[in-house]
């Protein structure tokens, strides 16, 4: 009897794993990057696109589906395509950020990125990952509930994908350029948008609005992504309620806001019910600005939700925002967020992590013109994890380094802790602790191993709200708060029932976010704040997670058509 029960078993879980792999599909697609004329804000420039497109297009894949991308590069820069939060279990060659994982695409020369999705279901997104041309080189990446499975919540009656992101006058790989010529903070952007477009507030810009159609009584799926370069920012609907129920390709458990915050990177899916009057009613996105004295794009941009049948006539309804720097919306919303179920979060840990993130500065080199120190003081900006400023190497990519086994690129003392303790969040820290050491500097992980960092942000130069971003992993976010994380008092408070999962976590402006994940990728993986300015300056790792036991623990081979460096 137990013989046929096995045997009938396992003739069962055979037919299923026939019956999804007959369901899974391979997509093929082909990104040609050029540069097209876009015209915004009155001024047409020529701007780096994806077929033409600004923003890209719109990916669309069932969970468990395999996408095979080519990226053909018509255009003048070396590119990457990285296809933000998908987890690439062992095939860390289609991750996409430059020299980490691969060598760039060189113009004239193509690259296929090859990955499966796994086990995720909602809204990520794609962008470059090769200087400043994710400014508009990035589109959404729509994860469907695989055939058979359907959404943990009413099934909504329409589906929209509203992508935020910063435009500049100026071509913006010149703008980081003349930023780290001149060692100063780069020139803030001229507009917000919404689906490329600034919406109504801007000169020259009220013909292209973006117009989200609804009609009364229905309930529409709102995808937000926050693709600013720089900009953490708020984002809300005149008049409408919003229950957020989705965030960085996780479910949530249902809440209902009026404003969501999110930072570079991230993403928030929300259900909007029509049931206000028949009218127009403004789509809003402003910033959220942390960081005390630094300069910023004040604008808002725009879209319009408008009712069926609705007419023209009258201006749409605007909504309020959050001040500027209203940290308090911000903390109020991020703690409502918690896994739609109770998870499994290590509680054993094998590597306890404290980071430090912040900026610093850099004195001025002896053979440097004054011009080329703009910086606080004459000084040039930098930026640091645990004091290391992150030097990408140029000649390998660190994977291919690790792969290969070839010496001289990279090192595997990043430091666990800081190598200074101080009061991390005061008024008054030592200017001997501005200026970090640069290096390439990895952590090595053993597979399996249970891990927690500690992401403490600090108050040299400014402090400011950090989006950290893991590049192959989701992490649970068990705790965040204010000021310096004291384990004694703070671990107490830790949520290991039922914390959100996501890819890029919100770290508190002048406080400390922990995060705990298991190293079951293996690889090499990037860890940055993203905001671009600050990878520029430095604010990044990488964790070097070494093969386990066996095929399925061990990262694959390298591609035949991987760039050459």
């Amino acid at each position: 009897m137990t013989t046929l029960h096995t045997f009938s078993f396992w003739l069962f879980f055979c037919s299923l794993l026939s019956a999804s792999s007959i369901i899974a599909k391979v997509q093929h697609h082909k990104f040609t990057i050029q540069e097209t004329p876009v015209k915004r804000l009155c001024k047409t420039r020529n701007t780096i696109t994806v077929n033409g497109m600004y923003p890209g297009p719109t990916l669309e894949v069932n969970d468990g589906d395999t996408l095979q991308v080519k990226v053909l590069n018509r255009a003048r820069y070396n590119i990457t395509i990285h296809w933000h939060g998908v987890r690439q279990m062992r095939t860390g060659w289609a991750d996409g950020p430059e020299f980490v994982t691969q060598c760039p695409i060189r113009p004239g020369k193509s690259y296929t990125y090859r990955f499966t999705i796994q086990g995720q279901v909602g809204t990520l997104w794609w962008h470059a990952h090769s200087s400043w041309l994710r400014a508009t080189v990035y589109g959404a990446l729509i994860i469907h509930p695989a055939p058979g499975s359907s959404f943990p919540f009413p099934k909504p009656d329409s589906q929209t994908a509203l992508v935020l992101g910063e435009w500049w006058n100026a071509n913006p790989v010149n703008v980081i350029n003349q930023a780290t010529r001149t060692g100063a903070a780069p020139n803030i952007s001229d507009a917000y948008t919404i689906n490329g477009q600034p919406g109504d507030l801007y000169n020259c810009s009220t013909k292209g609005t973006v117009v989200v159609p609804v009609k009364s009584g229905e309930t529409s799926l709102l995808r937000v992504i926050n693709a600013a370069l720089n900009q953490p920012l708020f984002f809300t609907v005149a008049n409408h309620k919003l229950t957020v129920v989705g965030a960085d390709a996780s479910y949530l458990k249902p809440f209902t806001t009026k404003v969501l915050m999110l930072g570079p990177g991230q993403t928030t899916d929300v259900l909007l019910t029509a049931n206000q009057p028949p009218k127009r009613y403004y789509i809003a996105a402003r910033a959220y600005q942390s960081a005390q004295n630094a300069p910023f794009d004040n604008t808002t941009t725009t879209a319009i939700l408008q009712y069926n049948k609705t007419t023209t006539t009258f201006p749409p309804i605007m909504p309020r925002l959050p001040a500027f720097n209203h940290t308090k919306t911000v903390t109020s919303f991020s703690r409502k967020f918690k896994s739609l179920r109770n998870v499994v979060v290590p509680k054993t840990i094998d590597e306890n992590l404290l980071f430090t993130i912040g900026l610093g500065l850099d004195k001025c080199p002896k053979n440097f013109p004054k011009n080329r120190c703009q910086g606080l003081n004459g000084t040039r900006f930098t930026a640091s994890m645990n004091n290391v400023s992150f030097v990408l190497p140029s000649n390998f990519s660190l994977l291919q380094a690790h792969y290969k086994g070839i010496p001289n690129v990279f090192t595997t003392d990043f430091p666990a802790k800081p190598p200074v303790k101080f009061d991390y969040t005061g008024n008054n820290i030592s200017r001997a602790l501005f200026q970090p050491v640069k290096g390439t500097k990895l952590y090595k992980l053993k597979y399996g191993s249970r891990v927690q960092i500690v992401l403490q942000d600090t108050n040299i130069v400014t402090s400011e709200n950090h989006p950290i971003h893991l590049h192959g992993y989701d992490f649970y976010i068990v705790g965040e708060g204010f000021g310096n994380f004291n384990p004694k008092k703070d671990t107490s408070k830790f949520n290991l029932v039922d914390p959100p999962l996501r890819n890029t976590v919100a770290v508190p402006v002048n406080g400390w976010a922990v995060i705990r994940f298991v190293a079951d990728n293996p690889g090499v993986w990037l860890m940055h704040c993203h905001l671009d300015v600050h990878i520029k300056w430095g604010l990044g790792m990488a964790f070097l997670v070494e093969n386990g036991v066996g095929k399925l623990e061990t990262l694959e081979a390298a591609p035949h058509d991987l760039p050459v460096c």
